[in-house]
């Protein structure tokens, strides 16, 4: 069983498109969705559930869009954290949230208080995040140090780098999983998922479920991670 399971949650507007409906009824049923699957990973024993919700570049769909996915994050925030702190669920926004509204920062901030004793799964919601802005503001944050004196340029190594990422208290993914039939991993945590086995399928959000995610854990178990090395060294470890 995959200890961290990161996610691209996608094809909530074609679920609703295909039924008639504005795309906004997909991303309401997919607030649903996010709701089974964390309690799924939790009965398997996951412990960090990683969930793509917002990235950086999705500012650049239609404004009236935009508008009512903050409006559902907010919201879904707001009616979610006392489930969460009751299922024993730690919350984690990562991702630059200043570009959000103090009023959403705020409960941002306050949901993450409300959780931080929780020791259950670790749920991290990735929004305005980008792979690419992660790594830039961990690259920024050597870069002061170095001009401030306080690190040599020769002692910069993965190992400092990864340590400025957005959450470098965590292991990197074991399983990524992407729903709704694309197969790129769209920017999403492009550092951690150097060595992670990638899972792809072409069920849309809002009708992915436990079959679904089973699916997934059950060809993760058949895969052999090497790291690396060769399969013989990887057999003897065991």
């Amino acid at each position: 069983m995959p200890t961290h399971v990161a996610i691209i949650m996608d094809g909530n507007g074609r679920w609703a498109q295909n039924r008639g409906k504005p795309r906004h009824a997909g991303h309401r049923a997919g607030v649903e969705t996010v709701r089974e699957v964390m309690e799924i990973c939790g009965r398997q024993g996951v412990r960090i559930l990683t969930l793509f919700a917002f990235s950086s570049e999705n500012w650049r769909r239609p404004k009236k869009e935009v508008k009512m996915l903050m409006e559902l994050f907010f919201t879904a925030l707001n009616r979610e954290v006392r489930r969460l702190k009751k299922r024993n669920v730690r919350l984690r926004v990562i991702g630059d949230t200043s570009a959000f509204s103090s009023k959403l920062q705020k409960l941002i901030a306050e949901s993450e208080r409300i959780t931080r004793d929780n020791d259950g799964l670790l749920l991290q919601i990735a929004a305005n995040y980008g792979g690419r802005w992660d790594m830039t503001q961990a690259a920024r944050k050597l870069a002061e140090q170095v001009a401030a004196g306080e690190l040599q340029p020769e002692k910069i190594s993965e190992e400092t780098l990864a340590a400025r990422l957005s959450f470098p208290d965590v292991p990197d993914p074991d399983l990524f999983i992407r729903t709704g039939g694309e197969m790129r991993i769209s920017n999403f945590l492009l550092w951690q998922l150097a060595y992670t086995e990638l899972w792809f399928c072409d069920t849309l959000w809002p009708d992915f479920g436990e079959k679904e995610l089973l699916q997934a854990f059950a060809d993760y178990s058949r895969r052999q991670r090497r790291f690396g090395k060769i399969a013989e060294q990887v057999e003897g470890e065991c």
